[in-house]
């Protein structure tokens, strides 16, 4: 049985704690927010119960035993730290040893990590997704605009590609154009990454070349967890694609978020690009 406790949210970068809080404020949920000095949106810091240094276990720690909390989520977007930061972080709280397996083995260990560590202290630790399932891709979501043969075969080669690069701990996008991989997400985020395809479409005077079309495809990892770093989009995602000229997006469904979905499918619309959800194979099992 769920324990009478706020639910507390941590606070990375982002929309999506503040649409989080949001919908828990609308539903009447008590809760309480830590945000993460440095990342966390300013609007958020303002409304924040603390604010907190992403290394300061013993004050995260401290201040979630005092709240006692029915759950905690781990939301927005962090830099990782160094390995020498993280080490100095974590052995506070985990054997040495222990601590170095986890951080040697890229962002998803280390988000695992953070997890196991609340867990190892009694805490509930639940996705965004499971607090606000409406936020979420469903199956049907969809523009007016429908992708081609040509973008079809760019979406099965680039969900292919994802589930390739997994194992390697790489991003959750790639941008391809049939069967032309033109980019893959790294540490600099989806947006970023939009924006160096759109450099390469670029001549030397800043005009557009002729060549346009393509597909944004971002979907969760093979075995991520999707308590952390679960993909998002957003209207500036559909409007960076749309300056680099792509065709359309299409996102895992039932394992993405959509901020503010109604504008997000409004603006795929507007500027003439598709956006679809589709099915991950390799989400079925761990979605149901």
């Amino acid at each position: 049985m769920m324990s009478q406790g706020p639910i507390a949210i941590l606070a990375g970068a982002g929309q999506l704690p503040i649409q989080l809080l949001s919908h828990l404020e609308r539903t009447g949920q008590d809760v309480r927010i830590m945000a993460f000095r440095g990342f966390a949106e300013a609007d958020l810091q303002r409304r924040a119960h603390v604010t907190v240094d992403l290394l300061d276990l013993k004050t995260i720690m401290s201040t979630l035993e005092g709240w006692r909390p029915q759950a905690v989520s781990l939301v927005g977007a962090v830099r990782r730290p160094g390995f020498s930061a993280l080490l100095s972080a974590y052995s506070l709280l985990r054997n040495m040893h222990e601590v170095k397996e986890v951080i040697a083995r890229g962002d998803d260990q280390v988000l695992r990590g953070a997890v196991m560590l609340l867990e190892e202290r009694g805490h509930r630790v639940v996705g965004a997704h499971e607090l606000a399932p409406d936020l979420v891709a469903s199956r049907a979501l969809t523009g007016v605009r429908q992708p081609g043969a040509d973008d079809h075969e760019a979406i099965a080669f680039g969900l292919e590609l994802l589930a390739s690069l997994s194992d390697f701990d790489i991003g959750q996008g790639a941008v391809v154009d049939r069967r032309h991989v033109l980019a893959i997400e790294g540490p600099e985020g989806t947006d970023r990454m939009i924006r160096r395809v759109r450099g390469l479409r670029q001549s030397w005077f800043g005009l557009r070349r002729r060549e346009e079309g393509g597909v944004l495809i971002k979907a969760a990892k093979c075995g991520q967890d999707l308590r952390v770093d679960m993909p998002t989009i957003g209207p500036r995602t559909v409007r960076e694609a749309a300056k680099a000229g792509l065709a359309g997006i299409a996102i895992g469904a039932r394992s993405t978020f959509v901020l503010e979905q109604e504008e997000t499918l409004r603006t795929a619309d507007r500027l003439g690009l598709f956006l679809i959800a589709v099915d991950l194979p390799w989400m079925e099992k761990s979605l149901g």
